[in-house]
């Protein structure tokens, strides 16, 4: 079952054909461009720019009169009923530096959350499609909840920034096995994919979480927004400098266990 054979709504198939053009030229992209680093600290590439201007020109087309937001575009709210959140290229580090681990995030919002999800990852050639109410799917097979299958491995995923919960709580021992992979996305749905028990992102924005999010709440993986709800936001609301630190699990019971990190990230010093 490929993206375009999914019984989704109408003009999915070219949404497909879409994300494969954008993949592709990601694909040859990789390890050929420079970076530059953008006023947050973040970096950026040609290939993010491109991929963002592609991605946005080929949704209005296909969805026209619903508005975009994204990465390196408008990143307010749009004001329409529904519209999308994009993150052209989420692990920019990651594809600058030579490591062939990112992802493409597109997610479609109506009532304030996501209710059709895509998540592409160009260098593993996969696509993780969720539709609110209908499940979520990678590549040809329906994902099952990771709370009905056996994982042994325990490993949890932090990011660069949440790591330093540990030294916050040094007499306590970490309940997993920590994994930085340099993608919010991808960290976040690792949870729902059964390959972490659990995730704590310090400081994602919406499009870096949008799809994951969708995602993990097909699979019933619990999540806890540790600051603000994205399901609060406003239209028009400029999200530029927004962070939606979160913590997500494979089931209640570890997210119960990971609390007191996910606490400890947030608290003031």
């Amino acid at each position: 079952m490929t993206l375009a054979t999914l019984a989704m709504p109408e003009g999915l198939e070219a949404l497909g054909e879409l994300l494969d053009q954008v993949a592709e030229r990601q694909r040859q992209d990789f390890g050929q461009l420079d970076s530059e680093a953008k006023a947050d600290g973040s970096l950026i590439t040609a290939c993010d720019r491109w991929s963002d201007a592609v991605l946005v020109e080929g949704l209005a087309r296909l969805y026209p009169g619903e508005g975009v937001l994204s990465e390196e575009g408008s990143q307010k709210v749009p004001t329409t009923d529904a519209y999308w959140v994009v993150d052209p290229l989420d692990g920019t580090t990651n594809f600058a530096a030579g490591i062939p681990y990112w992802a493409i995030s597109l997610a479609r919002f109506e009532g304030g959350v996501p209710v059709l999800a895509v998540l592409d990852v160009p260098p593993l050639r996969q696509r993780i499609v969720a539709i609110r109410g209908g499940g979520a799917w990678r590549k040809d097979k329906r994902l099952a909840p990771p709370s009905a299958r056996n994982q042994v491995a325990g490993c949890a995923s932090l990011c660069s920034r949440s790591i330093g919960v540990l030294q916050k709580l040094p007499q306590q021992r970490f309940p997993g096995k920590i994994r930085l992979l340099g993608v919010a996305s991808l960290n976040l749905v690792s949870v729902a994919m059964g390959q972490t028990i659990s995730a704590l992102e310090a400081t994602p924005k919406i499009w870096d979480l949008a799809a994951a999010w969708l995602v993990l709440d097909e699979l019933h993986c619990p999540m806890r927004w540790l600051k603000r709800d994205p399901a609060l936001l406003q239209p028009g609301e400029d999200l530029a400098q927004a962070d939606f630190p979160v913590l997500a699990a494979r089931d209640p019971e570890t997210l119960v266990t990971f609390q007191p990190w996910a606490d400890a990230l947030v608290q003031t010093p």
